[in-house]
C-alpha cells in the first residue's frame, strides 16, 4: 500500500517539476491543487478516497469558483 502512494505522490512531483513551470502559476487556492493530492495522500489512508479528494479539489479550481486558504479535510 505504501508503494502505491509512494508511487502516485511522486507522480504529482513529477508533474510539479515538470509540467506545472510551463502551464504558469493559476492555482486560485493555498495549498496548491497539487500539494493538496499530496497532502491528501499522506493523511489519507484509503488510496481511492485520497485520490476523490485530490480530483474534487481540481475540478473546484475554475475561473468561477472560488480561491483561498483551502486545507485538505479527512
Amino acid at each position: 500500500m505504501k508503494i502505491i502512494k509512494f508511487f502516485f505522490i511522486k507522480i504529482v512531483q513529477l508533474y510539479k517539476i515538470g509540467i506545472s513551470p510551463w502551464i504558469g502559476k493559476n492555482c486560485r487556492y493555498l495549498p496548491t491543487c497539487s500539494d493538496y493530492m499530496i497532502q491528501s495522500l499522506k493523511k489519507e489512508n484509503n488510496i481511492l478516497k485520497a485520490i476523490l479528494i485530490g480530483l474534487k479539489r481540481i475540478i473546484k479550481c475554475n475561473p468561477f469558483g472560488d480561491s483561498g486558504f483551502d486545507p485538505p479535510v479527512i
